[in-house]
């Protein structure tokens, strides 16, 4: 991988990309108001088994898979994939997030320099909306980078709003963040080698817990995130 495809998969994985990722808990904060998650160790372990049943199961294993479908410009499968997603989110949270961040990279990636038109004017053509791992596949995918990683970097930006919304709600110092960012960096190449692995026949989004908690987080009475 050569030096500019490294840096714009750094920019696509950094908390400063725009596209509102920092504002999502994805469920966590209503299990820290469930109590199921309370100090670093119980954060920790909740965002492991996210990384592993729900993440690598469903939007890594999409995202490798688009990344290959728009390599090969094959826009019915993108419709396909875009599709499963937005129909298996488990609450309207979370589809609104999918739909949001989507909608926020596809219009970042309109003002950055040699995409391929086609390929955005197909990207901004998804209805109801361009889903958020989509719009990553697209975005890894012209930097030129490998599937691999550009998995690592999607998985990676996952990763670190995740543990910013643990640092923010548990609430819990930036020390303990690092250490969880480090145990899930620790498992972040398995959960993507899996991810790349699954065929469509085992792509699964399942998590009834989850579900749960993202929509009681609909109507809790006070809380700092979006989902």
């Amino acid at each position: 991988m050569n030096a500019s495809a490294w840096l714009q998969l750094l920019q696509l994985a950094s908390p400063a990309l725009p596209v509102g990722g920092f504002s999502y808990s994805e469920g966590l904060e209503a299990a820290i108001e469930s109590g199921l998650v309370s100090d670093e160790a119980t954060a920790q372990a909740w965002l492991l088994d996210q990384l592993h049943l729900t993440q690598s199961r469903a939007d890594f294993s999409v995202c490798a898979q688009a990344f290959e479908a728009w390599a090969n410009a094959e826009l019915a499968r993108i419709t396909a994939l875009n599709d499963w997603v937005l129909q298996t989110r488990e609450s309207r949270e979370l589809r609104l997030q999918a739909e949001q961040m989507g909608r926020s990279l596809a219009e970042w990636l309109r003002h950055k320099p040699g995409v391929d038109t086609a390929a955005l004017q197909a990207l901004a053509a998804l209805k109801p909306a361009p889903s958020w791992p989509i719009a990553f596949a697209l975005a890894a995918q012209q930097t030129g980078a490998p599937l691999r990683e550009a998995l690592l970097a999607h998985a990676f930006a996952w990763a670190e709003n995740m543990v910013a919304a643990a640092i923010k709600a548990v609430p819990l110092g930036q020390v303990a963040g690092q250490r969880m960012l480090h145990a899930l960096g620790e498992a972040i190449p398995a959960a993507v080698d899996g991810a790349i692995a699954l065929r469509d026949e085992d792509r699964q989004a399942f998590a009834p817990m989850l579900a749960i908690l993202s929509s009681q987080h609909e109507a809790q009475y006070s809380r700092l995130f979006r989902s």
